[in-house]
Formats: structure tokens, sequence, C-alpha cells
């Protein structure tokens, strides 16, 4: 027996090894904390793990958005929405306080809260590279140091983070984004490592394209109809993307099974893949794309605008799949429902 076959043979033992030896993990009565849960994939995700007979806690910033999506979720089971700004600790302490008040201990974390934007390293300033980190990594931490006490006490648990595979290969126009969705997901896998055989499982979760609705508000600098044009026709088609529905069961079903790292969409993991086994050759491709596929800096305006406001000359119909998703994922925010739904209960 040669070494190849030797070495395919020992990787299969593995597998199977991993796979019967996961504990089977139920949500049914579990409390799963999930932040920026009031849109987008934050919102798909609250909905699926309600479908599980989980109880669930969504916080977010937005006070609208957040009515909005208790309006959408508590029909399903049982919910509380929290205001919470999960870039400030002392906020953080506060809804995970109230969150296990109304709920109980928290059981799973999802990490999911964050923000985009989108122009060249020319238009970037400091404070969106401070603003990134902040959401993405910061705040995970804090949500992670405030619940993991609680999980460790009871020697079990479940940590989400979810990155992007723009964690995993460093996407041009995206660079605070993914600064700091790099460093999201190594914490994600240090913690992973030191919290082994303690009970607290943590999966890194890396999406590829999905048709959440996010590209309308996502932020654009610089000539910010053509920036929104190339990331909206991205998200928009079919088999480059993903439906947020599919990924938040794929995520759901990923973190029930323990799974260290998941990354979605063929071409994110050929991509991860391929920054892998051929980082030259990703970096050559990277700067192809950057000198001869993206726009320029324009005048270098670092004004923000949201896609929304940047459709500029794209044809809707181009995005049709996308729009639908943030109609039915609350990224219209307000205009989502012909009148202004009750307060949140006290």
């Amino acid at each position: 027996m040669d070494t190849l076959t030797l070495a395919a043979a020992g990787l299969g033992a593995w597998w199977l090894f991993r796979a019967l030896s996961r504990p089977s993990y139920s949500y049914r009565g579990r409390h799963v904390f999930i932040t920026g849960g009031s849109r987008g994939l934050g919102l798909v995700l609250a909905r699926e793990m309600l479908r599980r007979g989980a109880r669930v806690a969504v916080c977010a910033r937005d006070r609208e958005e957040l009515d909005l999506a208790y309006h959408d979720l508590s029909p399903r089971g049982r919910v509380v929405a929290i205001e919470c700004d999960v870039t400030q600790l002392g906020e953080v302490r506060e809804a995970v306080a109230t969150a296990r008040a109304r709920l109980g201990p928290i059981d799973v974390l999802v990490n999911n809260a964050g923000i985009i934007g989108v122009g060249p390293l020319e238009t970037q300033t400091l404070e969106d590279f401070e603003r990134c980190m902040r959401t993405h990594f910061w705040a995970s931490l804090y949500t992670t140091l405030e619940v993991l006490p609680h999980m460790r006490q009871q020697k079990e648990g479940r940590i989400v983070n979810v990155s992007s595979f723009g964690g995993k290969v460093a996407v041009p126009h995206l660079l605070p984004y993914v600064a700091s969705k790099f460093a999201l997901v190594g914490l994600s896998h240090g913690l992973r490592a030191e919290l082994a055989g303690t009970g607290v499982m943590v999966t890194t979760v890396c999406p590829g394209l999905m048709r959440t609705g996010s590209h309308l508000n996502a932020e654009f600098k610089g000539q910010h109809d053509q920036e929104y044009a190339w990331f909206a026709l991205g998200n928009a088609i079919p088999g480059l993307s993903m439906s947020a529905e599919s990924a938040a069961r794929a995520i759901a079903d990923a973190a029930a099974d323990g799974q260290a790292e998941l990354v979605l969409t063929l071409p994110a993991k050929l991509a991860v893949l391929m920054q892998a086994v051929c980082p030259e050759l990703t970096y050559d491709l990277a700067r192809l794309v950057h000198r001869w596929m993206l726009p320029g800096p324009g005048d270098g305006d670092t004004t923000s605008v949201r896609g929304r406001d940047s459709r500029g000359t794209l044809p809707e119909f181009v995005t049709t799949f996308t729009d639908k998703a943030a109609a039915r994922n609350n990224e219209l925010a307000a205009g989502r429902f012909s009148q202004t739904p009750p307060p949140l209960p006290v």
C-alpha cells in the first residue's frame, strides 16, 4: 500500500471518527442570542432557530428595525428584541442581562452583527477601519466574554462567529471589512482551541455572496454607482450567491454538529482553497481585478452613500432576487409595513 493510499485511508478514518463522535444537539428549548438580528441574515437565522424550537433574543441598534423584526418573529415562537449597540461594552452587558432575565441562561451565542463599506483605499478613512474593528472584532469579543462564564459552568454551549470568506481571502475595495473579518476568524479559531474540552464549541462561519438584501444598506464610497453595480451584481446572480434561508439552515446545522468552520457557496470554497494552495496566484488575480475590473477612486470622495441611493443606471431587473430578499428580510425597514407597528412590550 503506497503512502498516498495510507494517507487517504487515515483521513477517511479520522473523518468517520469525528462524524460518529460529535454529540447530538437540539435547539429545542435552548436560548439563542443573536446580534444584528433585526434584518438580513440575522433575522433569517432567528426565524430558523425559532423553527427548530429555540427561544430567541435578537439585538440591534435601530429601534424601528427591531420593532419590525419583533412583529415578524413573535408569531413564530418566544422572542425578545433588545436595543443594543454591540460596540459598547456597557450596552452589551445590559442586553445580555436583559435576555437572561427574560429567557434564562444563554445556550447559543451568534455573533452576526456586521457592516459593509465598499470603495478603494483612497476613499477609506481611519474611522472606517476603527468602525469595522469595533463592529466585527470587539463586539464579538464583548458578547463572548459575557456569556462564556455560564457556558463553562454548565459545561455546554455553542458560539457562532459569522465572519466572511473575505476573512479568509482579501477582496479589493473592501479593505476595512476584510481586515476586521480576518481578525474575527483569528479570534474564533483561537477560542475554539482554548475551549476544547470545556463543552463549549466555537464555529467559524465564512459565507460567500448571499441574497440577503444587504446591498441596499451597504455603504459605498468613491464612484458610488459603479461600486454599487459590481457589488450588487455579484450578490444577485444565482450560482455565485446563495439564499439567506439556505445559509441559515447550513449555519444552524454546523453549530449543532460542533463543526469548526463552515465556508458557504462553491465560489467561496474555491477562493479559500486557492488562497491556501496558490497564494501568489490569488494575489495576482486580485491585483488584476482591482486594476482592470473595479472603478477607480474618482475624486477620492470619502462620503458614504447607502446602496439604495447608489443604483445609478443599473437596471432594477438585474437585482430582482436580492431586492425581493430585502423586502423579506427587513432591509427596507419602515417601508415594509403600511403602518407603524405597535411598540415592543416592556
